[in-house]
């Protein structure tokens, strides 16, 4: 199979630039560009590492353009104390050797899928304000992706950020309400938390795996989830850290992973009570679906793309 044109939209911490690994050291992908948004650290921050994470994959002609610097209605709250204040574990990385292209990413996604209809998997690891905002200029523009893959919500309303909520649906729950405005299921996947700490969880002998593959995409992804390591082990109550953005990344690139998946009615909730939380409608009397969620995937295949890539073999099996 030839690899997937990617457009990959990012607010790169840690478990993004391992995505981001993925998609571009993998074989799998062919990333034709990567758009930042603010979310797990400030907007600046998070397009030096998007950068400094396509470095490190040998990526080094992908164009990075930066997007919104805040959520739609909201204040920016980032979520440096899971990633770090660099987001990438603070551990004094060299900063890239180029910067951002110009034009903003939400022209950058309306831009790339008028010249490339039906063509191009877009695959988003933050909040959904890039996408929101484009959307909003172009309601239609979903239906010119090939696919998008959303690593997004939580449909057993287990959060992570919340008790109830997914950081990236509570980070900016009005752009990930007119995401679903727009949404079809055909179109559109969700790949929530509950996946990741069901099936994307890094154990300490996982973590001790990669880090004895000794290459340095390993090391690399190993070290930049060091203060995620321990924030999980404080807070979260997982038999290690998990890996919410590359198992949504896993999936796009790989779709035959998905061995469960679900087709609803999907709202996001507003209220400063429950902000954030994704209301899944499972009655009969629900509206028509409007969004595919992914609720199972295979760990062992997740697991061998992510060592098979950071080993650094080329592309994987």
């Amino acid at each position: 199979m030839p690899p997937i044109p990617l457009l990959i939209d990012t607010d790169t911490g840690s478990d993004d630039a391992v995505a981001l690994l993925l998609a571009a050291a993998s074989g799998l992908g062919d990333v034709r560009a990567v758009t930042t948004v603010a979310g797990n650290v400030p907007l600046p921050t998070a397009t030096r590492n998007a950068l400094i994470s396509l470095e490190v994959a040998g990526a080094t002609g992908v164009p990075v353009h930066e997007g919104c610097d805040r959520p739609l209605l909201r204040p920016l709250s980032t979520a440096q104390h899971v990633h770090g204040q660099d987001g990438m574990g603070d551990l004094g990385l060299p900063g890239p050797r180029r910067g951002p292209e110009p034009g903003h990413a939400a022209d950058v996604l309306m831009s790339y899928a008028r010249r490339f209809p039906g063509e191009l998997t877009l695959v988003t690891l933050g909040p959904l304000t890039n996408l929101a905002a484009a959307l909003l200029r172009e309601p239609g523009l979903l239906g010119r992706f090939r696919h998008v893959y959303c690593m997004a919500g939580a449909a057993d309303a287990h959060g992570n950020v919340t008790a109830t909520a997914e950081f990236n649906v509570w980070a900016d729950p009005e752009a990930a309400g007119v995401v679903l405005r727009a949404a079809r299921p055909e179109t559109v996947t969700w790949v929530g938390w509950d996946v990741s700490r069901t099936y994307a969880v890094m154990t300490p002998e996982d973590q001790r795996r990669l880090e004895g593959l000794g290459t340095p995409l390993a090391a690399f992804a190993h070290r930049i989830n060091r203060t995620v390591a321990e924030w999980a082990s404080e807070v979260t109550g997982l038999a290690g850290y998990d890996l919410p953005d590359p198992v949504a990344m896993a999936v796009a690139l790989r779709p035959g992973l998905i061995v469960g998946q679900e087709r609803a009615h999907v709202t996001v909730a507003l209220g400063d009570e429950t902000r954030g939380q994704t209301i899944v409608d499972r009655r009969r009397a629900a509206r028509e679906p409007n969004l595919t969620m992914v609720r199972h995937v295979d760990e062992a295949g997740f697991k061998d793309l992510l060592f098979t890539t950071c080993a650094g073999t080329g592309r994987a099996a």
